[in-house]
């Protein structure tokens, strides 16, 4: 009989370190395990037990389809994935692809190294404009494709505006009027709730025994925004960034192609970063 594989938590980051430490890699569980017991320099990526499939409070029903999603200035790139220790996001990444049966819950595809198509994860907020309060509501599952759609602000950034927009085309069925309509409609909200501050509510993370670590102050954010947006300006184009074919992919859980595709929950951008990103602010359209 096989004994149970020990399996381990070990960030992206700290793959190679893991490797070199004697960490086996299984390609069916998409995961590092130690092939023996007793390998003393595996200690620190010991496997914490897994976070829950349904997080406390999570509402697995909030900001359903696809759909641009975008985070008010004030907290652009202050997301999830770099409020949490590095390690628990390893099992947070680990539990939200399982539970989608490793599916984009957008389009339902799944990874495809061939295209450099992958599994990632997004989260959806919820605004309390009386309080100021941006509350985590769900984590969700999608694919590069559809997740580049939704960050359409930061897809317009690097150069791949066109290809998130018939993407999002694709999977929801819309004309290039609704399609262009919509994202106006969301750069709007931006614009609207770009103009305050916003307190992060990550308790359904905390309630869960996730670990987190202190986002980047607010003062902080417009350099951590700048290094961010000089990244993806200097990696150049792929083949995999140009235009899909824009035959519709019917999404797993949404309305069929022609119905109304749901409003936009929020927009991302920067009102600190000077240049190209604060004409956005007058034309979301203006890429120049």
């Amino acid at each position: 009989m096989t004994p149970p594989r020990i399996w381990l938590d070990v960030p992206y980051a700290e793959k190679d370190q893991a490797k070199a430490a004697g960490a086996r890699w299984d390609p069916a569980a998409k995961r590092w395990y130690a092939p023996r017991p007793g390998i003393t320099a595996l200690q620190r990526w010991a496997a914490r037990p897994d976070v829950p499939d349904l997080l406390p409070g999570e509402d697995r029903s909030f900001g359903a389809g696809l759909f641009v999603d975008l985070v008010p200035s004030s907290c652009w790139f202050t997301n999830v994935r770099s409020c949490v220790d590095q390690r628990d996001w390893e099992r947070l990444r680990r539990m939200i692809t399982n539970r989608a049966g490793h599916r984009c819950e957008a389009c339902g595809r799944g990874e495809d190294r061939t295209v450099q198509r992958w599994l990632e994860a997004h989260e959806r907020w919820h605004y309390d404009e009386a309080t100021g309060t941006q509350t985590l509501k769900r984590l969700i599952c999608l694919c590069t494709d559809c997740h580049t759609a939704t960050h359409m602000g930061l897809a317009q950034v690097n150069g791949k505006a066109d290809r998130a927009t018939a993407h999002l085309r694709a999977v929801t069925g819309m004309t290039a009027g609704q399609a262009g309509a919509h994202v106006n409609a969301a750069f709007s909200l931006w614009r609207s709730r770009s103009t305050r501050n916003w307190t992060l509510d990550l308790s359904i993370l905390t309630d869960a025994g996730v670990t987190l670590t202190p986002p980047p102050e607010r003062a902080d954010r417009a350099a951590e925004a700048q290094r961010r947006l000089t990244e993806v300006q200097q990696v150049p184009p792929r083949a995999t960034d140009l235009p899909p074919p824009t035959a519709p992919i019917r999404p797993r859980h949404e309305p069929r192609p022609g119905k109304q595709a749901p409003p936009p929950s929020s927009v991302q951008g920067s009102k600190w970063l000077p240049g190209r990103l604060q004409r956005w602010l007058a034309d979301p359209r203006d890429t120049r």
